[in-house]
C-alpha cells in the first residue's frame, strides 16, 4: 500500500516546476517585449529579426559580426520607404542662412550677362561700414562682417522702394530671432499712393458684410445704453509726431524686410504699463494685462517711438529752426520740423563728454502722457458728436482738461530727470591712450543698449538691446481695477413682501365697497337727470 501511495504522490513536484518554469518564460518574454522610450522598439523582435537573418544567411564567423547584423537590423527600421530617385538631404540651419545671405550678393545682370552700370546719382543708403568703425571704438555694435551683410540689405531696402532717407535704426533682440530695424522717409507723395493700394482693396472688403448686418437690426428696435465710452484719441498723420518716421524690420539680412504700422496713441499707452519680450515673430499675440490693443507688430512699434523719443540725440547747434517757419508760427503749436545749420561748428570733444551734457539735444519729440506729441483735446471730440445727434438732451458740459505740455524739440540733455538719483546719461571718451583720435560717446541709462557718439560733424545714434526701459524695481503687473460697488438699497428697490390671507381678504372687501358705493352715485345721477327732463 505504500508503494502505491508514493508512485502517486511524485507528479505533483514536477508539475510545480513545470508551472514555475513556464512563469519564469512568460516573465522574461514579458521583460523582452517591453518597448523603448526613446525608439518604440523592443528586445524581442529585434533578437528575432538579428536571429532570422543570420539563419537566412548564415554567414562565416558570426560571432564576430553580431554586433553589425544588430547595427544594420536598427538602421533598417528606420530607412525612408519613399520612391525617391536620388537621396534627399535636410537642410541644416547654416545650410539655410548661408542660401539667405547668397541673394545679398547677387547683383542684377544686363541683357549681355554682363552686371548693369549703375548711374552716380544721389542715393540715401547710408555708409554702414563707416559707422560701425566709430561704433566699434565705442564698444557697442555688430561684427563688422554682420555690418556688411546689412549694408547690402539696406540697399535692397532703397533698390525696391522710392526713399528718401534711411538710417540703420539698430537691433532689438528676441527669444526666438531678432529685428534689425531700417528708419525711412518716402519721398513727397510715395508713402499715401502705396498706402491706398495696400489698404484700399481690404478695407472695401470688410465694410461690405457689416452694412447687411446693419440693415437687418434696424428693423427690430432695441433699447440703447446711455453710457458713452471716452473718446478714442486719434493717431498722428503721417510725417508728424510719433509717426513722422516710417519702420521696415527684417530678422535676418537677405530675408524680405516689412514695413511696421503706424502707431496710435492707445498702443503707446499700454506699451508703458506692461513689460514684454519679443519673440521674433510679428504676427504673435501680446497676452497682457493691460490687454495690448494689437499683436508684436505694433508693440514693436510703440518701443521703437518710445526709444527714438528719449534717446536720439545730437550735439548743440548741428539743428536749427527754420527761420521763415519760425516767422510764421509764432504763438502756436510747439514746432516739429528743424533744418540742418550750415554754419555749425564742430564742438571739442571735452566738452561733449563733459558730466552736465549741455551740448547734446533731443532731436526727435517728447511723446506727452496721452500717447501722442501734440495734445489732442478729447472734450472738443464729444462736442462734435453731441451736435450730429438728432434728439439732444440736456447734458452738462464736461469740464475743460488740462492741456498736456512737454519739452520742446532741440532741449539739451542736461534736462531730464533722474532715475533714482542715478543721471539718466553716461558720458566718456572713447580713449584716454590717444586723445586727439578719440571720440565722444553717450550712453542713456533710461534705455539700456542706445548709444549715441560725435567725432566732428559726424555723429549718429543706435540701439541694440531688449527694448526694455530701465526700473529700479522689479516689474510688477497692475492690478486690476477695483470691484464695481452694489447699487445702493432704498426703497424705491426694495422688494415688498407678501401679503397674509386676512389681508387680502380685507383689500378684497375693500374693493367690493368702494365698488358698490361708485355704482350708487351713478344710479342717483341718472335720476336726477331723468327728473330734469
Amino acid at each position: 500500500m505504500s508503494t502505491k501511495g508514493s508512485k502517486s504522490g511524485t507528479p505533483e513536484p514536477q508539475n510545480n516546476a513545470n508551472l514555475q518554469r513556464e512563469m519564469e518564460i512568460q516573465n522574461a518574454k514579458a521583460y523582452m517585449l517591453k518597448a523603448s522610450t526613446n525608439t518604440g522598439l523592443n528586445l524581442y523582435d529585434h533578437l528575432s529579426r538579428v536571429l532570422t537573418k543570420v539563419l537566412d544567411e548564415r554567414p562565416d564567423n558570426v560571432v564576430d559580426i553580431i554586433e553589425d547584423i544588430s547595427k544594420e537590423a536598427k538602421r533598417s527600421k528606420f530607412t525612408y520607404k519613399g520612391d525617391t530617385v536620388r537621396d534627399e538631404f535636410d537642410k541644416t540651419t547654416e545650410v539655410e542662412l548661408a542660401e539667405t545671405h547668397k541673394m545679398l550678393f547677387e547683383k542684377g545682370e544686363g541683357e549681355g550677362g554682363e552686371p548693369e552700370a549703375e548711374e552716380e546719382v544721389e542715393t540715401p543708403l547710408p555708409n554702414i561700414m563707416e559707422l560701425s568703425y566709430y561704433f566699434e571704438q565705442a564698444g557697442i555694435g555688430l561684427s563688422r562682417e554682420e555690418c556688411f551683410r546689412i549694408f547690402l540689405a539696406l540697399k535692397q531696402l532703397v533698390d525696391t522702394r522710392p526713399l528718401q532717407t534711411v538710417r540703420f535704426w539698430g537691433k532689438v533682440l528676441g527669444t526666438e530671432k531678432n529685428y534689425i530695424v531700417a528708419e525711412v522717409e518716402y519721398r513727397e507723395g510715395e508713402e499715401e499712393e502705396e498706402e491706398e493700394e495696400e489698404g484700399e482693396d481690404k478695407d472695401e472688403e470688410k465694410d461690405e458684410e457689416p452694412q447687411d448686418e446693419e440693415e437687418e437690426h434696424e428693423e427690430d428696435d432695441i433699447p440703447k445704453p446711455d453710457y458713452k465710452p471716452p473718446p478714442v484719441i486719434p493717431k498722428e498723420e503721417n510725417r508728424t509726431g510719433a509717426n513722422k518716421k516710417v519702420y521696415f524690420v527684417c530678422n535676418e539680412a537677405g530675408k524680405e524686410w516689412v514695413k511696421l504700422p503706424p502707431v496710435t496713441p492707445a498702443q503707446i499707452s499700454v506699451a508703458r504699463k506692461i513689460k514684454k519680450f519679443l519673440t521674433g515673430r510679428l504676427e504673435a499675440p501680446i497676452i497682457s494685462y493691460p490687454p495690448f490693443p494689437g499683436n508684436e507688430s505694433n508693440y514693436l512699434r510703440a518701443q521703437i517711438s518710445r526709444i527714438s523719443a528719449g534717446t536720439q540725440v545730437s550735439p548743440l547747434g548741428f539743428f536749427q529752426f527754420d527761420e521763415e517757419e519760425e516767422e510764421q508760427e509764432e504763438g502756436e503749436e510747439a514746432r516739429d520740423t528743424y533744418v540742418e545749420n550750415p554754419d555749425y561748428e564742430p564742438v571739442p570733444v571735452r566738452d561733449l563728454t563733459d558730466p552736465s551734457l549741455a551740448n547734446w539735444v533731443h532731436h526727435v519729440q517728447h511723446i506727452l502722457p496721452q500717447g501722442r506729441c501734440t495734445w489732442f483735446n478729447p472734450v472738443q471730440k464729444q462736442e462734435d458728436e453731441f451736435e450730429d445727434e438728432e434728439d439732444e438732451e440736456e447734458k452738462e458740459e464736461p469740464d475743460e482738461p488740462e492741456p498736456e505740455v512737454g519739452p520742446p524739440l532741440l532741449t539739451p540733455v542736461s534736462e531730464d530727470v533722474e532715475i533714482d538719483g542715478m543721471p539718466p546719461w553716461t558720458a566718456k571718451v572713447s580713449s584716454h591712450l590717444v586723445p586727439q583720435y578719440a571720440i565722444a560717446v553717450v550712453r542713456s541709462n533710461l534705455w539700456p543698449g542706445s548709444v549715441a557718439f560725435c567725432h566732428g560733424r559726424r555723429f549718429e545714434n543706435i540701439y541694440v538691446g531688449w527694448g526694455h526701459k530701465y526700473a529700479s524695481e522689479n516689474y510688477s503687473p497692475p492690478p486690476p481695477p477695483p470691484v464695481q460697488e452694489e447699487f445702493p438699497s432704498g426703497p424705491e428697490i426694495t422688494e415688498i413682501d407678501d401679503p397674509t390671507v386676512e389681508e387680502e381678504a380685507a383689500l378684497k372687501a375693500a374693493k367690493e365697497e368702494h365698488l358698490g358705493e361708485a355704482e350708487e352715485m351713478e344710479d342717483v345721477e341718472d335720476e336726477d337727470e331723468d327728473d330734469d327732463e
